[in-house]
């Protein structure tokens, strides 16, 4: 009995952390959120346009750089950040990931050449580059910089995928189900894919980071989105110029992108670390067996 008691403690210890973790992730992140889908919602129509860089006179987060209502301007500058991170990084994965499993269980070494060298090559040259390169050639509007971002983490997601997958594309279970005339789905998808679930949900928390880091400053820069587009990298951009006379203009959305990249990465390490716990309560009897003998 007393070894049961001595456990109960340190099991509550263990189980309160990660319902912390849980409850400022989803804090953390619906803030961000909230505003980047509902604030369109609320927006409403656009009021007279005031001095530049000014507080109060009705506009409680001050004016910016042009003389527009902030609030208003953060209300509809989040979508396009959130969606086209969104959509770059769902892309980039349904590039990567067949490629990745492809590259993993061939047996042809031709085909794996094949798939990957040229993935190296664009890794060789930097992300926020290459889309510079792609956008002195035309203007990308809103799809084209999410097309520009997931092609530039195509081969680094791709890499992964092959990495994660070649350790499960090796057991016997796969041999035994290519002897048996297995499709290929079964067993790149059905089964390397799914052993490898925990692996990419790690790599998604990072690279959704990431992407939002690219679509920031390339909007930062004026790539794919106009200059006084209501948006929030851009209005970090457009409104620096004033930081010490109106600071909210530059402030408050420089913290919404923050808070949205932070609190999804917390968002993925309480999911996996969610995911690891049966296994760690299953491994507890031992523990308590060992104990009573």
């Amino acid at each position: 009995m007393s070894a049961y008691a001595d456990e109960r403690p340190e099991r509550g210890r263990r189980a309160r952390p990660g319902r912390g973790r849980w409850a400022l992730a989803v804090v953390i992140v619906a803030v961000p959120l909230a505003l980047a889908l509902l604030g369109p919602l609320f927006a409403g129509a656009p009021g007279p346009r005031a001095t530049s860089f000014t507080l109060g006179g009705g506009h409680w987060l001050g004016t910016d750089f042009v003389g527009r209502d902030v609030w208003r301007q953060i209300l509809l500058g989040g979508r396009p950040v959130v969606l086209t991170a969104l959509a770059a990084t769902a892309l980039g994965y349904l590039v990567a990931l067949p490629i990745g499993l492809i590259a993993a269980l061939t047996h042809r070494g031709w085909l794996e050449e094949l798939l990957m060298r040229p993935l190296d090559i664009l890794l060789a040259v930097p992300s926020l580059l290459l889309i510079l390169l792609v956008a002195t050639v035309f203007t990308p509007g809103a799809a084209g910089l999410a097309l520009l971002v997931a092609l530039a983490n195509i081969p680094d997601a791709a890499r992964l995928v092959r990495a994660a997958a070649a350790e499960a594309a090796s057991r016997p279970a796969v041999e035994a189900m290519r002897m048996q005339g297995e499709t290929w789905w079964r067993m790149g998808v059905g089964y390397v894919g799914r052993s490898i679930l925990r692996t990419l949900a790690a790599d998604a928390g990072i690279r959704l980071t990431g992407v939002l880091y690219l679509v920031a400053t390339a909007a930062f820069l004026g790539v794919g989105v106009a200059p006084d587009a209501a948006d929030w990298a851009v209005m970090v951009d457009r409104n620096r110029t004033g930081l010490f006379v109106q600071p909210w203009a530059v402030v408050v959305p420089a913290l919404l992108i923050v808070a949205l990249t932070t609190g999804g990465n917390l968002l993925f390490d309480a999911a996996l670390d969610h995911a690891r716990r049966p296994e760690t309560k299953g491994a507890r009897p031992e523990k308590k067996m060992g104990k009573r003998t």
